[in-house]
C-alpha cells in the first residue's frame, strides 16, 4: 500500500481538520518539479506550502489505539521527510541561483527553519550574495541571530570576530576568535567539498582567528600568549605579503616589549629580526617597521 493511502486511512480516527494525505504530496510533487526547472519564484511559494502542510501531519495528535500507532507513525516520519525535503529544495535553488535569489531563498529558509541543518553550510554562500548585492551592512546581524543556533560555524565566527574587531568590542573580537580556532581545529571536512578548498579555507580561517587574538592580546599587554598566536599564524600566511608582513610587525613589537620586561638581548634582536623583514615588504607597515628595528637594535646594545 503507498504510504499516502496509508495515511488516508489514519486520517479516519484523527478527525477532519489535518490536510489530505494527498495534498501534502501533490504539494511536495510540485515543489520537486519546481526545483528542477529552477523557478526560484515557485520554490519559495510551494517550499512554504509544503512544509506548512507537513507540519499540520506532524503536530497531529496520537491516536489512542494502538492498532493506529503504526499507521500514525509512519505518517509523521512521511512528513519530517517532505518537511526536511522541502528546506533542501530552498537551499539547492539558492546556491544555484545569481547573488539576489541566493539572499532571497537563503532568507526564506531563515524564516522557514533557523535550524535547519541546511543553514549550517549556506552562510558562505549567503554573505557572498550579500556582498554582492550590495547589502553588506547586513551580514553582522544575520551572523548575530544565526549564531544561536549554529555556534561552531566557522563562517559565522569569523564575521563576528572581524566585526567586533573593526568595532574596537576587543574582549567580545578575542572571545570569537579564540572560538573559531577551535572550531576550526575539531570540524573534519565537509562532504561535497574538496579537500584542497576545504584546506585553504581551513587556513585562512585559523590565519584569521590567530591574527585577531594577537592583536587583541598584544593591546591588552598579554605580551606572550600574543607572540604564541602570531607564531601560529606565521606558517599559514605564506604568499599573503600583507598580512604576513602585519604578522611580522606585530611579532617585533610584542617580542620587543618581552624582551625589555624580562631584560632578554637575544629576544630584543630577534624582535629588530622580525621588523628587518616587515620593513623589506612594500607594504605600509615597511618604514615603522624600519624605525622599529633601528631602536630595538639600539636597545639591544645597553643591555648585558
Amino acid at each position: 500500500m503507498r504510504l499516502a493511502a496509508i495515511i488516508a486511512t489514519v486520517l479516519l480516527f484523527v478527525g477532519p481538520a489535518l490536510p489530505a494525505p494527498d495534498e501534502l504530496e501533490d504539494a511536495f510533487r510540485s515543489l520537486e518539479e519546481a526545483q528542477s526547472k529552477k523557478d526560484a519564484a515557485l520554490v519559495k511559494k510551494l517550499a512554504a506550502q509544503t512544509c506548512a502542510l507537513a507540519r499540520k501531519e506532524i503536530a497531529a495528535p496520537a491516536p489512542e489505539s494502538e492498532s493506529d500507532k503504526e499507521a500514525w507513525t509512519k505518517r509523521v516520519a512521511y512528513a519530517r521527510g517532505i518537511e526536511l525535503n522541502a528546506e533542501y529544495a530552498l537551499y539547492s535553488t539558492a546556491v544555484q541561483g545569481p547573488p539576489a535569489i541566493t539572499v532571497e531563498l537563503l532568507s526564506a529558509l531563515e524564516e522557514q527553519n533557523p535550524k535547519s541543518k541546511y543553514l549550517e553550510q549556506a552562510y558562505a554562500p549567503y554573505f557572498l550574495a550579500l556582498n554582492q548585492t550590495g547589502a553588506s551592512a547586513k551580514i553582522p546581524a544575520v551572523a548575530e541571530k544565526a549564531i544561536a543556533q549554529f555556534p561552531d560555524n566557522e563562517d559565522l565566527l569569523l564575521v563576528l570576530a572581524d566585526t567586533a574587531l573593526n568595532r574596537k568590542q576587543n574582549d567580545r573580537a578575542l572571545h570569537y576568535a579564540t572560538q573559531l580556532i577551535a572550531a576550526i581545529g575539531k570540524h573534519p571536512k565537509p562532504e561535497g567539498i574538496p579537500a584542497a578548498d576545504w584546506q585553504r579555507k581551513r587556513k585562512a580561517g585559523l590565519a584569521r582567528g590567530y591574527w585577531i587574538t594577537g592583536l587583541v592580546q598584544s593591546e591588552q599587554n598579554k605580551y606572550i600568549a600574543a607572540d604564541h598566536a602570531f607564531r601560529a599564524a606565521l606558517p599559514l600566511i605564506e604568499g599573503d605579503e600583507s598580512m604576513l608582513a602585519g604578522v611580522l610587525f606585530h611579532l617585533g613589537v610584542v617580542n620587543y616589549e618581552l624582551g625589555r620586561l624580562t631584560n632578554n638581548k637575544p629576544r630584543v634582536l630577534e624582535a629588530a629580526k622580525f621588523s628587518d623583514r616587515a620593513a623589506a615588504m612594500n607594504t605600509p607597515y615597511a618604514q615603522q617597521a624600519w624605525r622599529n628595528a633601528q631602536v630595538m637594535r639600539t636597545e639591544a646594545l645597553k643591555m648585558h
